[in-house]
């Protein structure tokens, strides 16, 4: 036995979560689930470049209504 060896501990948060894993056994599914609908995204990269080309640029004082 290490005399540097702690005992084993699982905080009150951990042992939450896999509570409600317990419980719930569809939980992470239905998190990537969810995850897929917002975030998971194809980004179309030559549409992407195209829009990034037709920005125009930001005046240096943004309130000034004529252009010099």
């Amino acid at each position: 036995m290490s005399i540097f060896r702690r005992p084993h501990y699982t905080s009150e948060i951990t042992n939450f979560i896999e509570e409600m894993k317990e419980k719930k056994p569809t939980l992470e599914a239905e998190q990537r689930a969810g995850r897929a609908l917002l975030w998971d995204k194809h980004l179309d990269r030559s549409l992407l470049e195209e829009y990034s080309e037709a920005r125009i640029p930001m005046q240096p004082y943004v309130y000034q209504t004529q252009s010099k």
